[in-house]
């Protein structure tokens, strides 16, 4: 069996959390099939593998078809898991934001190092990077910036952005980072690129990533079976908020009012958190991969209750009009 050099990350803490695995699970972010393989290997009936990106399955062609029916393969947006799956489930992994094989391909548009297209569509259809950068208004593009990527210099990267598409357009990554890298100091030592935050809040947005993770983890909470384990990595702050959001208030009883609020009704939880903490890599898994660094780990155990709707506001979403 080929193994794919891209390393999955936390996939040993989610083995060991989730233990003893069985049933049916679906790996919300197939991209190179490391949690797939994992779950698979580790004792998982069938994984369902679910991805937008249609050089994922590709990828995966001469090894997929050594599990037989055991891996089942289906194009999609993990916010609609459910529908995919159609069948109740015992787990659901989602491994979040931008995979390596994405980053490592230059037209895909992904990358400030590498010079490509600015593209930056996971399931390679719709709206790209090019066409917000070049269409969106100085406004919108600001708000993006800061409340996608807490870029602080939001206004000023949108006002060059807007000054240098008035002359020429921008299409490719290596134009787009060199306008921002104009627009804040020189990066320092152990600093990231100054394009960081910028690329992801266009990613973000292009992608529609945290509209998608919302209703993905709704989703889960509809297909998974009393017992069913969700298991998400994060890799930045935003998204880690919106999962511990959404797993505090899928876990809460209710009550716990005070002087300044009232007593919220009680109420039967749909999870509970397994742990109640996010879980870090380890030092050792950060020495074997540094896109391990900023990881989290959270766990929640489904309980019998039934599903509820968690408006985008309880979550923390980022209200930005005409995204």
């Amino acid at each position: 069996m080929t193994h794919s050099p891209h390393i999955p990350v936390l996939l040993d803490a989610i083995l060991s959390h989730v233990a003893p695995i069985s049933g049916v699970w679906l790996d919300g972010t197939f991209g190179a099939g490391g949690y797939a393989r994992g779950l698979l290997d580790g004792g998982a009936d069938q994984v369902i593998g679910v991805d937008r990106d249609p050089l994922a399955f590709d990828m995966a062609a001469d090894w997929a078809g050594s599990y037989g029916a055991r891996l089942r393969l289906v194009a999609g947006t993990f916010g609609d898991l459910d529908e995919l799956a159609g069948e109740p489930l015992d787990g659901v992994t989602l491994d979040l934001g931008v995979s390596s094989m994405q980053l490592d391909l230059a037209e895909r548009g992904f990358s400030f190092l590498r010079d490509g297209p600015l593209d930056m569509r996971m399931g390679q259809a719709g709206l790209s990077a090019e066409d917000l950068v070049n269409d969106a208004s100085e406004a919108l593009l600001a708000d993006i910036l800061y409340h996608y990527g807490e870029e602080r210099a939001a206004r000023r990267i949108a006002k060059a952005i807007v000054a240098e598409r008035a002359e020429n357009r921008i299409n490719s990554t290596l134009q787009l980072a060199a306008i921002i890298e104009k627009c804040l100091p020189r990066k320092k030592p152990g600093q990231s690129h100054p394009a960081t935050r910028s690329f992801q809040a266009i990613r973000i947005a292009v992608n529609d990533e945290f509209g998608q993770l919302a209703q993905g983890l709704m989703a889960a909470e509809r297909a998974l079976k009393p017992g069913g384990k969700l298991a998400v990595v994060t890799f930045h702050s935003l998204e880690d908020r919106i999962v511990k959001r959404f797993m505090a208030e899928r876990s809460s009883t209710g009550g716990g009012g005070s002087r300044h609020a009232p007593e919220a009704a009680s109420k039967v939880p749909g999870f509970t958190q397994t742990p109640r903490k996010a879980i870090a890599p380890d030092a050792d898994e950060i020495a074997r991969n540094t896109r391990a660094r900023s990881a989290r780990l959270r766990i929640a155990t489904r309980t019998d209750a039934p599903a509820e709707s968690i408006s985008f506001q309880q979550l923390g979403l980022p209200r930005i009009e005409g995204v």
